[in-house]
């Protein structure tokens, strides 16, 4: 997958990066490339979440989930 990232310098010197397309996924680092490392796990970890509440809805609603690699 694929996804569009923003990079911004703050003040302190550490570069904060935010995943626009996934509300509130956003990381830093102390340089561009630790920041981007970071925001991957943080993607990562976002879907996660989101696949887990997902599958909790759906276990409650009686229906069966099937597990699709991408």
């Amino acid at each position: 997958m694929i996804f569009h990232v923003t990079i911004e310098h703050a003040e302190d010197g550490y570069c904060v990066i935010e995943c626009p397309s996934l509300p509130g996924c956003v990381s830093q680092g102390k340089t561009e490339e630790e920041a981007l490392s970071n925001i991957r796990e943080a993607i990562v970890a976002w879907l996660w979440a989101e696949d887990q509440k997902s599958l909790a809805e759906t276990n409650a609603s009686g229906k069966t989930p099937i597990l699709v690699s991408v």
